[in-house]
C-alpha cells in the first residue's frame, strides 16, 4: 500500500496548490497602479513566447562588480541544501527591476504588499530543483516594466534578458528568460514542475482583472554572493 505521506506529497498537494494558485491568480490579488484602463476581458486568449532551446544562453553583466558566480552544471537541489533558505532580492538588470524578497503575510486573500516581491511559500526555493515563484504589483519601482514589454509582440523583449535571484543564505542565483505568458489564469506548471524553474509574476489591470503575465526562467549558474547584496533591508508598505 502507498504510504499516506507519499499520497500527501503526489496527489493531495499538488492539487491543492493548483487550487490556491487558481484562486490566488483570478481573485487579481496583484493590482496595476491607478488610474489605469479597463482590465483584460474574458475572453482574452492566453499568449505564450518561448526562446528557443540555446546550448549556450548569454549570460549579462552583474549589476556590481562585487559579485562572484560559479559555473552550476546541474540545478538539482544538493544533499546540503539549506531548509530555511529562502529569496531575499530579485534583480532583472535589463528591466531595471530591484526589489527585496519577502515572505507573504497572511493567507491566500491578503492583499500583497507593495515595494517588495513575495513568494509562493507552498513551492519551491532557489537550488531546490522545484519551481520557485515571485510575484509584485505592476506598479512603478516594482513588476510594471514586466507588464509594460508584454505588451509588445507577446513580451518577446524579454527573452533571453538575465534574472538575478539572491537568497537569505548569501547565494546568487542566474536564471534566463524563456517564456513569457500573458492572461494566465493558473499555477499548474509551476506547482507540476520537476526542475529548477524561477517564475515572477505581475497583474495585467486593476484589482479584480483576472488575467496574469508570468515570466518563465531556466537556470544558468549560481554561487557566493556578497552579504550586502544578498540581504537588502525591505521596507514594504501597504498598498493604497
Amino acid at each position: 500500500m502507498e504510504p499516506v505521506l507519499d499520497r500527501v506529497r503526489t496527489r493531495l498537494l499538488p492539487a491543492l496548490l493548483t487550487a490556491s494558485g487558481v484562486m490566488l491568480v483570478a481573485a487579481g490579488l496583484l493590482s496595476y497602479t491607478g488610474p489605469v484602463e479597463a482590465g483584460i476581458p474574458p475572453s482574452a486568449e492566453p499568449t505564450s513566447v518561448a526562446l528557443s532551446p540555446s546550448p549556450s544562453p548569454t549570460p549579462m553583466p552583474s549589476p556590481t562588480s562585487q559579485t562572484t558566480v560559479a559555473p552550476s552544471d546541474s540545478p538539482s537541489p544538493s544533499p546540503s541544501f539549506p531548509s530555511d533558505r529562502v529569496a531575499t532580492r530579485v534583480v532583472v538588470p535589463a528591466l531595471r527591476i530591484d526589489l527585496p524578497v519577502v515572505k507573504p503575510q497572511g493567507g491566500p486573500d491578503t492583499y500583497p504588499l507593495c515595494d517588495v516581491a513575495m513568494y509562493i511559500q507552498e513551492l519551491g526555493q532557489p537550488g531546490q530543483g522545484r519551481a520557485t515563484y515571485l510575484y509584485a504589483h505592476a506598479r512603478v519601482g516594482m513588476f510594471l516594466p514586466i507588464l509594460d514589454a508584454s505588451k509588445v509582440d507577446n513580451g518577446s523583449v524579454m527573452l533571453g534578458m538575465l534574472v538575478q535571484v539572491y537568497t537569505s543564505d548569501d547565494q546568487l542565483f542566474l536564471y534566463e528568460i524563456v517564456d513569457v505568458r500573458r492572461h494566465q489564469l493558473t499555477l499548474d506548471d509551476a506547482v507540476s514542475a520537476t526542475t529548477e524553474q524561477m517564475w515572477l509574476q505581475t497583474s495585467e489591470g486593476p484589482r479584480g482583472t483576472p488575467g496574469k503575465t508570468q515570466v518563465i526562467a531556466r537556470p544558468l549558474s549560481s554561487g557566493p554572493a556578497d552579504p550586502a547584496e544578498a540581504h537588502p533591508v525591505p521596507k514594504p508598505v501597504v498598498c493604497n
